[in-house]
């Protein structure tokens, strides 16, 4: 069976210029980030597709505490409805978020439901790392699939079991963070790069026409607000965010086994190196043939092995030399002269790296 894939490759000339990126893009302020938050919770209002309580005790637990706290004694009572569902609540805290601001949650279940489309989540606190509650979440949920099925077959597309509740959640506590004090300002590189961070560091200071930018490594650039003369660090940061430069990458060759995706950057280079491409197949057959004696004649019956062998050339053999090259349409030229399909190419390339001739970083997912 024939395998599809896909060939995506950057073609950049070297002539044009790397694209300018706002320093906001490319760094983190270090203190300024967002918080993961999560709760256990109760899906209600389920078309039969909920927990089965006999294999899920907790979702009978939760359900028995939510109904004691809503004044419902069901102490001793049995009961084992099919329209409810535990769940796992997840939801990010961003940063600098004040009381009564919504953020959008995840619901995923925990028991044997089968689909949490239609269901609706009960008030459930979410808790940080801390242990403290910082919102509570409730609301109708989006599952992102679709589940049906009969007596003798079903069929399932998506996930049903996880869902989303856009603006499910509403922040209850702030995280306490003084922007105002910080007396230095750390940025702190998504993807560290000593030329990338030099760059950064030079245009603060052509910004601010002082030295107020400091590189201390190849992922941070340290910020001194004092120097600045700003009134406090959220002017600082606003006039750093939207300074542009343009960013330094490594050479680097993606590759997707699984999808047969290949992504060449612009910088990878090449050096002189001649590639072969073909297929031997090596066939073997076993024909053992019987040997009997004529009627009332001496002997014995015996086998006689026949086995064929052959090789053969499966398509035509190339051979294509790639130069020492200045630029990425070279190396595609080059690999595309074999004729070969994507699956190919990635062991082409796997190879050629092998062999030391390409200097890129190889990056297999």
């Amino acid at each position: 069976m024939r395998l599809l894939a896909l060939i995506v490759l950057l073609l950049l000339p070297l002539s044009v210029q790397a694209a300018s990126i706002r320093i906001k893009d490319l760094v983190e302020v270090d203190g300024v980030r967002s918080n993961d938050l999560v709760g256990y919770g109760l899906v209600v209002g389920l078309n039969g597709t909920g927990d089965g309580l006999r294999n899920a005790p907790f979702t009978e637990e939760i359900m028995s505490n939510i109904l004691e706290r809503l004044g419902v004694n069901v102490t001793g009572e049995q009961f084992r409805p099919k329209n409810v569902a535990a769940v796992l609540v997840t939801a990010s805290l961003p940063a600098f978020a004040r009381s009564g601001r919504e953020v959008d949650v995840t619901v995923s279940a925990i028991g044997d439901a089968k689909s949490l489309l239609g269901g609706t989540l009960v008030m459930t606190p979410l808790k940080a790392a801390d242990g403290e509650i910082y919102a509570v979440a409730q609301g109708t949920i989006i599952a992102g699939g679709v589940s049906a099925s009969g007596q003798a077959a079903s069929v399932t597309r998506g996930v049903p079991t996880s869902g989303t509740i856009p603006s499910g959640a509403r922040v209850e506590r702030e995280v306490a963070f003084e922007l105002d004090s910080l007396r230095e300002l750390r940025l702190a590189l998504k993807t560290p790069d000593f030329t990338t961070a030099a760059r950064i560091e030079t245009s603060i200071n052509r910004e601010f026409k002082r030295r107020v930018a400091q590189m201390t490594d190849s992922g941070t650039v340290s910020v001194d607000i004092g120097q600045a003369g700003a009134s406090n660090a959220a002017h600082v940061i606003s006039r750093i965010e939207n300074i542009r430069i343009e960013p330094e990458q490594k050479a680097r060759v993606v590759i997707d086994q699984r999808s047969g995706t290949i992504v060449i950057g612009e910088d990878v280079r090449i050096s002189r190196v001649a590639v072969s491409q073909g297929s031997l197949t090596l066939r073997i057959e076993e024909t053992p043939m019987v040997s009997q004696p004529n009627p009332f004649a001496r002997g014995e019956t015996v086998v006689v092995p026949r086995t064929n062998a052959s090789i053969e050339q499966g398509g035509d053999s190339k051979i294509a030399e790639i130069a020492s090259t200045s630029s990425l349409s070279d190396v595609v030229a080059g690999l595309n002269a074999l004729g070969v399909p994507p699956r190919d190419m990635i062991d082409i390339l796997n190879s050629i790296h092998a062999a030391g001739a390409l200097h890129a970083e190889m990056v297999v997912n």
